[in-house]
């Protein structure tokens, strides 16, 4: 008996490690050496238990022999070492690698090993959890209850502080315990299938579909033939429905609770037909593989053919002569562009072009410097050489442009049409450079454009505002990488023309960095005895500039170099006045911010009291880019309400107005009209309820008028008196944001007051014992100038007398030491900024007389103009009497007595 077991166990040790090379050699793909290794470990484990199980106690060792031959009997095995699995479940006649993490498990493995007894209980984790973080903790809380009997046939180091175990699966157990902790011994229940006949004929039909199934998954799939293999040689075979329906569940993908349901049936046929299941899911997602690599495959493969076909083609057309290589088309296309200009193209470009196209012909398509190359000829040969658009010097189709694209602006349309009757006698408009000056909003940019259509020239534009980088003008050099050309050279490349209009925006804010002075690059661009043979730093080649009408805007032209502002002629943009405002709106803007909100001249529009309302109470500014802004959002609000109002009804009665259009009926009127009392649920109360702040401005409260950048406005003088006594006089304080040239225009205005006060009244020690402080609102505005001096004068000469001056006038004017009024600027923008105040009478120095009758007829209708030489006059048309009589009649009285 004791002989028959020992054979037994040696048998049962064989099929163990042939079932341990099946494994290996279907998992890792290197089957030889790892079944070499686990031979050669099984044979010296027999070799030793061989010769300790001969030479000990014979009663002992046929108890182990009957256990290893009836897979570990369950009265020798009630507690087993709690393995958790964290992946997969292990079932009954499957093998299954696990990698161990715990060092106190790993160690009693091996423990058990080497007594000989290398058997285990392995449960699945509950939850997800990682490979190889199964603690103690986790097995002895989330382990399911039902686990499976295993044998260690392997277990090795890993080398990173885990253990690989190699199991085997026995039979089915269950937890009913802890025996013991660290590592985790539990108290197990040795589980057995319920009964069953195995000769019923639908367990036999289950049976067959499960074999038939597993045929066919063999057919898609062929990874688990070997197992399949070593079931049907060392098995009952495919009849034993109980470890077939284990065996078909472990082959499949399927998840982690499914495979621990089957685990825990005892009833085997509904195990069976679990598995079934299982086995029809696999085999479908199987085919389904299938398909997607077959249109993956078919894919990739038909990809190749079209690149071998289409190799095939091109060596074909090269050895015919049909097609060239992509070097030998490249060079032909650019010397077809040569050729295409012919002796347009100047001598020096020309040379260039035709070295740098030998240079490509030797250079390999492959190398960077052929793609340099390459995009430098493209350049050269992209360029309009000699090609220019005829001008048209007709000065009635000049005009007829401008005034459909503005309205007023008469000076500055004369200025343009003398520009053009001089080009067309000369022949030319070459060497002019425009500067277009004024306010935002007054329409510098749509200018340029209507100057580049009257004179039939293609037009070009882009802004200087902030430029730093010469670069961006002159061209980067062709060493860097990602070089282009300067903005002139894109010009001409962009037109197709080398005599185009190219307007420079926003001159008056060029920017100064490390990479160069750009005002001092524009030099030479504009300069006409410069620019004939411009030298852009990619390009390296001279080009003719001398050609190109080059029209500037700025805003201000303090800030724009001197030597730059030179080479310009300056045509000045003055804002526009309420009435030209008007027309703007009526005939451009208000057009233009209904067809954008998207409606119809007949189911919308403003009338012509809230448009006068609009410009007069929400847009004072010298332009009318905010004009156009309110005139967008009122259409805006009013096109929501439609929608949410007549939303059907409005497409309804648009289908009716396009049936009326086709046949050519009346249209009516809007049925929607915003009116000036409509305004404030629109666009908010007015911004500017006055632009007064004193009706009748009191003692010592003079109104004068200022320029700024945009447009003019109505500034006010206020002064008092801080405190009184003697040898306390002179100006304390100066507020407003004053500038330094205004502070000195208030000293002199206090000087020149003190000496009027003299010699109207001697005995008025006023000026001599009051602290005066001046104050000019509003205070969060930056001011300076000179040509505040009159009215400062005349504030502090109204304090002194306390007698307000005149009411409804107003003065502007430089003020010298001795009492005389010097000119200004900014006449048209100060006279509109009086008549937008409703102030009847202005001062002005005698020198801007000749500005005074360059304006429009509008702008000086409603305005009485007082031109003045001497302070004694504006002294006079502000208090009604005459500083000079007054200081004779002083003479004259002090003679007498």
């Amino acid at each position: 008996m004791w002989r028959e077991a020992v054979r037994r166990r040696g048998t049962v040790r064989r099929l163990h490690l042939v079932q341990t090379e099946r494994w290996t050699s279907s998992s890792h793909g290197n089957g030889a050496s790892a079944t070499s290794r686990l031979a050669r470990w099984w044979r010296g484990k027999e070799t030793e238990e061989g010769t300790r199980e001969g030479d000990g106690d014979g009663t002992k060792d046929a108890q182990d022999a009957v256990v290893s031959a009836s897979g570990a009997s369950a009265v020798h095995y009630p507690r087993v070492l709690a393995v958790p699995l964290t992946r997969r479940p292990l079932l009954p006649g499957i093998l299954l690698p696990v990698n161990v993490a715990d060092a106190a498990i790993a160690e009693e493995i091996q423990a058990l090993k080497s007594q000989g007894r290398p058997y285990v209980g392995a449960f699945l984790l509950k939850g997800n959890h990682e490979e190889g973080n199964g603690t103690m903790e986790q097995a002895e809380h989330d382990m399911h209850e039902i686990g499976c009997f295993a044998q260690v046939h392997a277990a090795v180091a890993d080398g990173k502080g885990g253990t690989q175990v190699l199991l085997m699966g026995h039979r089915r157990l269950k937890r009913t315990g802890v025996g013991s902790k660290d590592p985790l011994v539990v108290n197990v229940e040795h589980l057995k299938d319920q009964p069953y006949d195995a000769s019923d004929d639908v367990v036999k039909a289950t049976v067959m579909e499960v074999v038939s199934t597993l045929k066919d998954l063999l057919q898609t799939s062929p990874l688990y033939r070997e197992q399949l293999q070593y079931f049907a040689q060392h098995s009952s075979g495919f009849h034993d429905a109980s470890k077939l329906a284990d065996l078909g569940a472990a082959l499949t993908s399927a998840k982690d609770t499914e495979l621990q349901e089957v685990l825990e049936l005892l009833c085997v046929p509904e195990r069976l037909n679990r598995t079934l299941l299982m086995l029809k899911k696999e085999l479908e997602l199987s085919k389904l593989q299938i398909d997607i690599g077959k249109k993956v495959e078919e894919k990739i493969s038909g990809d190749q053919r079209r690149y071998f076909l289409m190799e095939q083609l091109k060596n074909i057309k090269k050895e015919l002569g049909i097609e060239k290589d992509e070097k030998s088309a490249v060079v032909e296309k650019f010397r077809e562009r040569v050729k295409e200009k012919g002796d347009l193209v100047p001598k020096e470009a020309a040379e260039t072009i035709e070295e740098e196209i030998n240079k490509l012909q030797a250079l390999d398509p492959s190398s960077s410097e052929f793609n340099v190359t390459r995009n430098y000829l493209d350049w050269l040969t992209g360029l309009p050489w000699g090609v220019t658009t005829e001008e048209v010097f007709d000065i009635e189709h000049a005009r007829k442009t401008l005034d459909e694209d503005h309205y007023g602006m008469d000076d500055v349309k004369e200025r343009i049409l003398e520009f053009i009757a001089v080009g067309k006698l000369s022949g030319s408009t070459h060497g002019k450079i425009l500067l277009l000056s004024g306010p935002p909003g007054v329409g510098k940019t749509s200018i340029g454009r209507s100057i580049a259509k009257a004179l039939n020239r293609k037009y070009y534009r882009f802004s200087v505002g902030g430029l730093g980088d010469v670069a961006e003008l002159k061209g980067h050099r062709r060493t860097y990488v990602g070089a282009m050309p300067g903005k002139l050279v894109q010009c001409f490349k962009s037109t197709q023309s080398c005599n185009p209009l190219v307007l420079i925006d926003e001159i008056d804010k060029l920017g100064r960095g490390h990479t160069g002075d750009p005002a001092s690059a524009l030099l030479e661009i504009l300069d006409p005895e410069q620019n004939a043979s411009f030298m852009d730093h990619y390009l390296d080649v001279p080009m003719d500039l001398s050609k190109v009408l080059f029209v500037c805007t700025a805003n201000m032209l303090e800030t724009i170099p001197g030597p730059l502002y030179d080479r310009m002629e300056n045509i000045r943009l003055s804002g526009y006045i309420a009435e030209e405002k008007f027309q703007i709106a009526r005939r451009y803007l208000d057009p233009q911010a209904r067809e954008a909100a998207g409606l119809h001249p007949e189911e919308a529009g403003l009338s012509d009291s809230a448009i006068r309302v609009l410009i007069n109470d929400y847009a004072r500014e010298a332009g009318v880019r905010n004009l156009k802004k309110l005139l967008e959002r009122v259409y805006r609000k009013l096109a929501l309400k439609l929608v949410q109002t007549e939303g059907k009804e409005l497409e309804q009665a648009r289908k009716e107005r396009s049936a009326l259009l086709n046949s050519e009926g009346p249209v009516g009127q809007a049925t929607h009209v915003v009116t000036e009392t409509d305004l404030e649920e629109y666009v908010g109360p007015p911004v500017f309820a006055a632009d007064r702040l004193y009706e009748e401005p009191p003692t010592g409260v003079i109104t004068g008028l200022a320029w700024t950048s945009m447009g003019g406005s109505v500034l006010y003088i206020e002064a008092g008196v801080l405190e009184q006594g003697e040898g306390k006089g002179g100006i304390r304080s100066l507020t407003g944001q004053l500038g330094e040239v205004m502070r000195e225009s208030a000293s002199i205005a206090h000087s020149c007051a003190r000496s009027v006060l003299s010699r109207i009244q001697p005995d008025n020690r006023f000026f001599s014992e009051a602290a005066l402080h001046v104050h000019v609102p509003a205070g969060a505005t930056p001011k300076d100038g000179p040509s505040a001096g009159i009215t400062i004068a005349t504030a502090l000469l109204s304090l002194a007398l306390g007698k307000p001056a005149k009411k409804g006038i107003a003065m502007t004017g430089e003020l010298s030491l001795t009492g005389r009024v010097l000119p200004i600027g900014g006449i048209k923008e100060k006279a509109i900024a009086a008549k937008r105040a409703e102030i009847t009478e202005i001062i002005l120095p005698e020198g801007n007389r000749r500005d005074w009758k360059e304006l429009a007829q509008e702008v000086k209708e409603g305005l009485d103009a007082r031109f003045v030489k001497e302070y004694d006059e504006v002294f006079a048309a502000c208090f009604g009497e005459s500083a000079q009589i007054n200081c004779q009649e002083q003479e004259e009285k002090a003679s007498e007595v």
